[in-house]
């Protein structure tokens, strides 16, 4: 594991130091790995809902019934028994 350096003002280190006492962290590092495992949540769930957006907006909606997934994952199963053929 890599380490990584950083300089914070007296008072953000208090309130990190409180953190990891009251929250239940075993240390700083885990403090700091679990906000950036937070962050990268959110990062997702943006991307995410941006594409369920995009979808929203691109054309003419169509139902998607039971029949409508089936035939979506035989189409899907025939693509990947096709690419797992020996050229």
């Amino acid at each position: 594991m890599e380490t990584m350096n950083i300089a914070l003002p007296e008072a953000m280190k208090h309130f990190v130091q409180e953190r990891v006492s009251e929250g239940g962290y075993s240390s700083v590092s885990e403090y700091v790995r679990e906000l950036i495992r937070t962050d990268q949540k959110r990062k997702a769930e943006e991307r995410i809902d941006a594409l369920l957006l995009e979808g929203l907006d691109s054309g003419t909606p169509i139902a998607v019934t039971p029949e409508y997934w089936e035939a979506k994952k035989k189409r899907l199963a025939e693509r990947l028994s096709k690419s797992a053929r020996p050229q």
